[in-house]
């Protein structure tokens, strides 16, 4: 993968590779990543389930 280039990790995919992804691209571990979209979901979902979607759609796989 180049440098600089935001995708969809198909290493580190449980459901779409969005967090593996951006761990990837910004250079920290998965399971950060993965906790800061589990602490957006417990609000009600919404804060952690529509960024999701919209990344998943936007962001291309590798």
């Amino acid at each position: 993968m180049a440098a600089g280039s935001l995708r969809r990790s198909k290493r580190h995919r449980i459901i779409a590779g969005v967090a593996g992804g951006i761990a990837e691209w910004v250079g920290a571990p998965v399971i950060l990543i993965r906790l800061l979209w589990l602490i957006l979901l417990l609000p009600g979902g919404l804060p952690g389930v529509v960024p999701y979607a919209i990344c998943w759609v936007l962001i291309p796989s590798e």
